[in-house]
């Protein structure tokens, strides 16, 4: 399932809990996908904490507690890391993160929380979900099998990796455009592992995001962005995302598009990626300013200059999730659309 779907599942699992119809979810994947990250946004848009539990360094011990006797009887201490109400709050999310990394010993130790939502005297607090991810076994990482009592106990989603969620992702979250243009030029560069290789460094949404921190790190030192983007992606994409970006310098004037002034569309394909997403960030930053309506405008005029209308398509759509539905009441939206509407049609 897409990652902009899986949000509204996990979004809806977090507010069912109110109305004592949640059930856990479990994310399946393979490593870098963005599940961790899927899990701390619904956190995020909802204001409360996420107690990331990682089942795979623990013995069943430290999730049951430790015994002690009490006027001749066992009981157990609670560990502090499970959620309380009273040190956590009433609402928040319990993440088994890693969940198949977990010996069979610990795992079994989670049947009755995931299930019942308690372990021995401990309770979950009613306004917490819980959510866990791992990797499949043919990712090549450390897991088990999950055992059929445990996978009974959860409904199970498979993440898929999709460039348009990554893509509006990452201009939210100031991706380097130049990233962003490259990946949109070579889709399938977002995710390439082959577990048969396993090899240490390869292209994830994950791995992305450290080749735009490699960028902002190294992008004036170019004796070390090389080696430090094939540290992030590994050699074959770095390699591409470098001469990709050492072509960006026959970009056309992304100032002077945005003034409005008759500016051609590069003829390369790369290039003419290159400027839809350079066009996007620029929109993004006009956004809520004085200068908006404008902005938008040229940019939608712009967008009918693409040789090939899927381009510009491509372009307007990758903005309007970016900025928002005020993009249709422009003026030249309604002339962009009648422009592509066969377009439109054709994908819809």
């Amino acid at each position: 399932m897409r990652p902009s779907n899986l949000l509204s599942i996990l979004d809806r699992e977090f507010t069912s809990t109110r109305d004592g119809h949640h059930t856990p979810v479990m994310l399946w994947g393979p490593p870098g996908v963005g599940k961790s990250q899927m899990v701390a946004q619904v956190g995020l848009r909802h204001a409360v904490p996420v107690v990331d539990i990682r089942l795979s360094q623990m013995e069943p011990t430290d999730l049951r507690g430790i015994p002690f006797r009490v006027d001749g009887l066992v009981e157990w201490a609670i560990p502090a890391m499970l959620p309380d109400a009273r040190r956590h709050g009433e609402a928040g999310i319990l993440f088994l993160d890693e969940i198949t990394s977990a010996v069979p010993t610990v795992s079994a130790a989670a049947y009755q929380l995931i299930l019942d939502r308690r372990l021995g005297a401990y309770q979950v607090p009613d306004g917490w979900a819980i959510f866990a991810a791992g990797n499949r076994q043919g990712d090549r990482g450390v897991t088990y099998s999950m055992p059929a009592p445990l996978a009974n106990r959860f409904s199970h989603f498979e993440v898929e990796v999709h460039l348009d969620d990554w893509v509006s992702w990452a201009y939210v979250s100031g991706i380097d455009e130049r990233i962003i243009a490259f990946l949109r030029f070579r889709p399938e560069l977002l995710f390439d592992f082959d577990p048969a290789h396993n090899p240490a460094a390869f292209p994830s949404p994950r791995s992305w995001e450290f080749a735009h921190r490699a960028l902002r790190k190294f992008g004036d030192q170019p004796s070390l962005l090389g080696d430090a983007l094939q540290a992030c992606v590994g050699p074959a994409a770095a390699i591409e995302l470098r001469a990709f970006m050492d072509n960006l310098d026959n970009l056309p004037d992304i100032d002077a598009i945005i003034c409005g002034e008759a500016v051609a569309v590069p003829r390369e394909t790369d290039l003419q990626y290159a400027v839809a997403s350079a066009l996007v960030g620029r929109a993004m930053r006009a956004r809520d300013s004085a200068d908006e309506s404008r902005v938008y405008g040229h940019i939608l005029d712009y967008a009918l200059k693409f040789p090939q209308r899927e381009m510009g398509v491509m372009l307007v759509s990758d903005m309007q999730r970016a900025v928002g539905r005020k993009l249709f009441s422009l003026p030249q939206f309604g002339n962009w659309a009648k422009h592509v509407a066969d377009v439109m049609l054709f994908d819809m």
